[in-house]
């Protein structure tokens, strides 16, 4: 029979020792804690509370201690670890009446075509609307469609109905187009959206790598690109691409943050040239700037105080036109890493251009020189 000693208390609970019966050392391992090795922790001031102590708080309720808050009485069920209290699911009859807990009304449509509008990072698909940017998408073999849908039974809002694009005409299997009221075409794109009658849901177009644009520029004796240094209006960003595309540029070049999104609104500003003229995201500006310039490319930072204008500086070859946000312009760093400094020369009482009609004028002055 072993002959260990019985310790008092129900077996497998070992009682609870108050701070003047603990025989633990609490110590700091060698190189663990402040001073030289290992060594006894110094005497806190703070008492250590023990369950054994007497104490004028063991005769009350939990809740009615000083500083407990009210949130943890019994009657009261906790949420799961890791929600908040109105993160709870909603009443069994709230998919009957349409109202949450909350008393807001639930939205009536499925969870499909009630996605995010933007095409930001981590989305893979969003609605096309209008009908240059829906058609140019169609025409696109690299553009994924996942849904066609028209307006039907009534004019558009233009005035005349638009006749959907025939599918049998374009090289590849396209879905059936989708009759809509105008509530549900409404339902599904951004509020005040302009869709001529006419949606497509897309998925996101394929990245296109920098190095990609360089080899491509490698084989040409003259080619423009266009850097945006955080241009976030995707009206803007889409005006530029339409510039772009008619003034033969090869690719625009933003960030990945800071950025416009891949949306149904900016390629309803591109009018179709989104399908044409490539969307390089780079991480780093100041490196795919970098990059440029190993491929021959002359960066021309356009702002108010360079000391010459486009015109003067007659560029050619492979030229990169850097562009700043409206407001803080280019930033300094992206600033150093141009190769000159140039302006858009203005005589009216306002001096400075929106960026998207500062790229069209400079892309001009471009194919000017080069023709």
């Amino acid at each position: 029979m072993s002959q260990r000693k019985q310790k008092p208390g129900k077996p497998g609970n070992r009682p609870l020792k108050g701070p003047q019966q603990s025989d633990r050392k609490d110590r700091i391992p060698a190189g663990r804690g402040p001073g030289k090795g290992a060594g006894e922790r110094p005497p806190s001031d703070r008492p250590k509370w023990s369950k054994n102590r007497p104490d004028a708080d063991q005769g009350r309720k939990r809740s009615d201690r000083p500083g407990m808050a009210k949130r943890f009485e019994p009657d009261m069920a906790a949420p799961h670890p890791g929600t908040r209290r109105n993160d709870r699911a909603p009443r069994p009859d709230a998919e009957k009446t349409g109202h949450r807990e909350d008393g807001h009304r639930r939205e009536a449509s499925s969870g499909r075509d009630r996605q995010e509008h933007t095409g930001g990072k981590g989305q893979l698909s969003y609605w096309l609307f209008g009908h240059h940017a829906v058609e140019a998408a169609l025409l696109n073999p690299k553009r994924q469609i996942q849904r066609l849908v028209h307006l039907s039974g009534e004019s558009d809002q233009s005035g005349d109905a638009r006749t959907p694009i025939d599918p049998p005409a374009l090289d590849r299997l396209l879905p059936p187009w989708e009759p809509i009221d105008r509530t549900g075409l409404n339902r599904l794109l951004p509020e005040g959206a302009v869709h001529q009658g006419i949606a497509a849901r897309v998925a996101v177009l394929p990245e296109v790598d920098l190095y990609e644009i360089c080899d491509l520029a490698a084989t040409r004796d003259n080619a423009v690109v266009l850097i945006l240094d955080q241009v976030t209006d995707p009206h803007n960003v889409g005006a530029i691409l339409r510039s772009a595309a008619a003034f033969g540029a090869l690719a625009v070049i933003l960030t990945e943050r800071h950025a416009a999104p891949e949306s149904g609104t900016l390629a309803k500003s591109a009018s179709g040239a989104l399908e044409h003229v490539p969307l390089v995201r780079v991480s780093n500006l100041a490196r795919a700037m970098g990059q440029l310039k190993e491929a021959g490319f002359w960066l021309a930072g356009l702002a108010a105080e360079g000391k010459s204008s486009l015109a003067k500086a007659k560029l050619s070859g492979k030229v990169g036109l850097v562009l700043g946000a409206e407001g803080p312009g280019l930033r300094r760093l992206t600033r150093d890493h141009c190769d000159l400094l140039v302006s858009l020369p203005t005589a009216g009482p306002i001096g400075h251009l929106n960026v998207s009609n500062a790229a069209a004028v400079a892309l001009y002055e471009m194919v000017r020189e080069t023709t």
